[in-house]
């Protein structure tokens, strides 16, 4: 399955527009935003988890990284409420679920496979102090990736000309970008070259954004 694999063209996804598409597992369903694979893929994915629902132990030879969106997502390391960001490396391990239902973004085989920094964070509290409107939290950086998060003030302008392709999830309020208007969930990724110019809506804007990874792109190893 290939689902906006040309890494070479912009992309932009009102996720919240798309039907929910159900996975193997009853009650997890799925948005899928790109995707080359099929049930093992390198993959970013927005997954709904219905009430007392979860997936069966499994461990990530690939790696995943989620964002929980909203209510709270579980597993046997513990609670991750909403505005969580999670890494969890290849060969880690868990069995997921939530016991209230809850829905994540999540990035499936696209780690340095003998990358094993796992960890948590709550995005708001890395937040530095605003810069033009612009508070930003780098949450992640290594040699082939830097993701960060990012709360604007109401008409506050972002800019980025990051080598390496960039992508951006809107978490909270809105923003124009290349005459798009993204909002809540929606889903934008550059191509290498492309800058990255974007304005917050009136009610401000949250976003993650992550840069530099789409050279290394590629179908896992299956």
């Amino acid at each position: 399955m290939e689902i906006n694999a040309d890494f070479s063209s912009r992309v932009v996804v009102h996720s919240d527009q798309l039907e929910w598409q159900a996975s193997p597992m009853k009650g997890v369903d799925r948005r899928m935003l790109d995707r080359i694979g099929g049930e093992v893929a390198r993959a970013t994915t927005i997954v709904r988890y219905a009430p007392g629902s979860k997936l069966s132990a499994h461990t990530h030879t690939g790696g995943e990284e989620f964002i929980v969106l909203d209510s709270v997502f579980q597993d046997e390391h513990g609670d991750f409420p909403a505005g969580t960001y999670v890494r969890n490396p290849p060969t880690s391990q868990h069995t997921p679920g939530s016991k209230p239902g809850c829905t994540i973004f999540v990035k499936l085989w696209q780690f340095d496979m003998d990358d094993r920094n796992q960890f948590r964070k709550t995005m708001a509290d890395e937040l530095a102090t605003p810069v033009n409107g612009v508070a930003t939290a780098t949450l992640h950086k290594d040699a082939r990736e830097t993701v960060t998060y990012s709360h604007l003030d109401p008409g506050a302008q972002m800019a980025s000309g990051a080598a390496g392709g960039i992508e951006v999830l809107i978490i909270g309020g809105s923003l124009t970008s290349g005459g798009d208007l993204l909002s809540k969930n929606d889903w934008l990724r550059l191509p290498e070259g492309e800058t990255l110019s974007a304005t917050a809506g009136p009610d401000g804007a949250k976003l993650w954004m992550k840069s530099g990874h789409l050279p290394f792109a590629q179908p896992p190893e299956v």
